[in-house]
């Protein structure tokens, strides 16, 4: 894709300083500073020309969350895509830059230098260990950014927009599911396999903070994100005699997990965090076992439930992307696609496109919603979840994108006394 230019109508002093700052953006100093005003008179900031707005999405096409990462992406563009044959933003085109970073922080540091300088708002990072990375450089930048990656430790910023609940508040309602269901009582042990970093801390400190309240003892396992065997695992999980698994990790592992259990003869429940699924495990040996008894919490709803919305949005991603599966990846790259795109609209308004502009007019939201489902989303405060509710959803071949509804949305009791400990 062409890089963006700066055209504005300015003398040629200020065209100089103005280069000089874009210059110094792209050496990784802030943009914030960059800014003017257009000819239709909009204020604007990096990203943003006279006919282009320039987001960037930093995601994973070839790490652990490549299945995400496709899904994610491909999503935003159908939305961006939409946005533009209406009209685009103010009279402007909107051109999402896209950088892979395969689920490397190195990788996404440097990708973050090339392409944000000249972005106006970031509406993908995937990655709880990414997002933390460039906290503070997005803090710095003024960037609106809205991550894949859902660790209660990334709340309490202005510039980072979580969409839905966090790990930690899906495990809560997890654990309130698997005693409600699925026959977990007090006394009981129950697994938590958790994958080191932000991620896994999140969800695990939901868990411990659940277990602790309905009287469960956790028994946790640790792993890295390299780690590909979950043998020693579900050993230990069988051992200990648990009675249910929470799962907090990649796809991939939770398909070890969930086939060695089945292979050991580990019959328990799985309550899994929404990045512990992907559609494309139902085509694997493991598919039949995770249509047993595994469940994801998540804020949003499957694709196989009837409403227009949903229905609308399956239709339109089947015709650009023919054959490419439809799940969860899907939904939530759309939404947060919106997300930003309602921003912009909103700082259209008012005639503000800075980046302080957008982050403005998208902390102006208390109920967002686009008629997709779920709970509505307050982003007016910035140390709590946009929503609290969570779906209970179950893997199903025959079923429109891989997941059916198990049951709705729900904010449980459990959850209703619980918040995030701080960052």
């Amino acid at each position: 894709m062409k890089q963006p230019m700066y055209r504005r109508r300015v003398t040629a002093v200020a065209a100089a300083a103005l280069s000089l700052t874009v210059a110094a953006g792209a050496a990784g100093c802030s943009g914030k500073s960059t800014g003017g005003e257009g000819a239709d008179g909009v204020k604007v900031g990096p990203g943003v020309t006279k006919d282009t707005i320039t987001l960037a999405a930093l995601t994973d096409m070839t790490g652990p969350y490549a299945p995400l990462g496709k899904g994610v992406t491909q999503a935003q563009k159908l939305y961006y895509d939409q946005l533009n044959a209406a009209g685009g933003i103010c009279g402007r085109k909107i051109e999402l830059k896209v950088r892979d970073h395969g689920y490397d922080v190195q990788k996404a540091l440097a990708a973050y230098s090339e392409i944000a300088p000249g972005s106006a708002a970031i509406p993908q990072v995937i990655g709880s260990p990414i997002t933390v990375a460039l906290k503070q450089r997005l803090e710095n930048d003024h960037l609106l950014t809205i991550p894949q990656a859902w660790a209660h430790t990334l709340l309490g910023s202005k510039h980072v927009q979580m969409t839905g609940t966090t790990y930690d508040l899906d495990m809560v309602n997890g654990v309130d599911f698997l005693t409600r269901e699925k026959g977990v009582k007090k006394g009981d042990k129950i697994g938590h396999l958790v994958l080191e970093g932000d991620y896994g801390q999140s969800a695990l400190a939901g868990a411990k903070y659940a277990a602790g309240k309905v009287g469960l003892t956790l028994v946790e396992q640790q792993v890295k994100a390299t780690d590909a065997d979950m043998t020693a695992q579900v050993g230990a999980f069988k051992k200990a005699g648990v009675k249910a698994i929470l799962v907090s990790v990649s796809p991939k592992q939770a398909a070890s997990l969930v086939g060695v259990a089945a292979a050991t003869g580990l019959n328990v429940p799985f309550a899994a965090s929404n990045s512990a699924f992907a559609q494309q495990l139902l085509a694997t040996p493991v598919g039949p076992a995770f249509q047993k008894d595994y469940y994801v919490m998540t804020a949003a709803p499957p694709f196989s439930v009837d409403t227009p919305g949903i229905k609308k949005l399956a239709g339109e991603y089947q015709m650009a992307y023919k054959g490419q599966p439809l799940d969860a990846s899907v939904y939530s790259g759309y939404t947060t696609a919106a997300v930003v795109g309602e921003a912009l609209k909103k700082a259209c308004a008012a005639k503000d496109l800075s980046r302080d502009g957008i982050v403005t007019a998208h902390r102006s939201t208390n109920a967002f919603e686009i008629g997709l489902g779920g709970a509505p989303m307050d982003f007016t405060q910035t140390n709590r979840p946009a929503a609290r509710a969570s779906y209970v959803v179950k893997p199903d071949k025959d079923s429109l994108g891989g997941t059916k509804l198990e049951e709705e949305a729900k904010e449980s009791e459990l959850a209703k006394g619980y918040n995030p400990p701080a960052g």
